[in-house]
């Protein structure tokens, strides 16, 4: 595990530091888009140092509403409402994503969604694999008869969501939980690593692995970013494609 998470670093280091971030959000011919937002390049262009070939990730509307979403500098804000998401020009399979979040309520929720359909559910979510995306003091405000939910499940939870199945590497129910809690709170800025192959997830959190799942029974699709009632900003969204 050691070795990975040194070979993964490595590979985002010379990354994100030698491309730049596409930032835009313009009237576009394309219908549905969003903003550029991001970037994304194939491991042989990283291993090549061909870091000019990477291009920027797109962003179409799914089900939330024009004004959730705006770029300001190099975030992207979303303002959390309506829930739903919005989801990348094109589907994937094994790749990286790096992506930094930070809530900006206390209680927020949010997500990443990867090997999604994106075609929304009566919950107005998509079928997938979700990272979550949880503020810390979303445990004390869910308490119940003054209990609180355990602290792992605010950060780095991964579970299907819809008909995807998964099998969690750190049980909690059907869904895997973090190990350790790395997250900080609101108005702070998170890190993710996900590394997605083969139906097999591993998340990074601030730097150190502690969570994955397996068997997952959708292995390609779209990646979504979520709107779930509070806002939330994105910034260095790196994806580097696997195959």
């Amino acid at each position: 595990m050691r070795k990975k998470t040194i070979i993964t670093s490595f590979i985002f280091t010379l990354f994100l530091l030698n491309t730049s971030i596409g930032c835009s959000q313009t009237e576009s011919s394309q219908e549905g888009l969003v903003a550029e937002f991001g970037t994304t390049l194939h491991i042989q262009s990283v291993l090549s140092n061909k870091l000019s070939e990477a291009k920027p990730v797109k962003w179409f509307q799914v089900n939330t509403e024009e004004d959730t979403w705006k770029i300001e500098g190099d975030i992207l804000k979303c303002t959390g409402n309506p829930i739903g998401v919005i989801r990348s020009e094109k589907e994937y399979e094994n790749f990286i994503m790096h992506v930094e979040w930070s809530h900006q309520e206390a209680g927020g929720n949010s997500g990443v969604f990867v090997w999604s359909d994106a075609l929304p559910k009566t919950n107005r979510l998509p079928d997938g694999v979700e990272v979550q995306m949880l503020d810390l003091e979303w445990v004390k405000l869910n308490a119940r008869d003054g209990v609180e939910p355990p602290i792992a499940y605010v950060h780095g939870e991964i579970f299907g969501v819809g008909e995807v199945e998964i099998t969690p590497e750190n049980p909690r129910g059907k869904r895997s939980k973090s190990r350790e809690n790395r997250v900080l709170g609101k108005t702070e800025w998170n890190t993710y690593d996900i590394v997605c192959v083969d139906g097999n997830i591993k998340l990074s959190v601030n730097g150190k692995y502690v969570n994955g799942i397996t068997n997952s029974s959708h292995r390609k699709g779209y990646i979504c970013l979520e709107a779930e009632g509070a806002e939330i900003h994105f910034r260095n969204i790196q994806i580097i494609e696997l195959d």
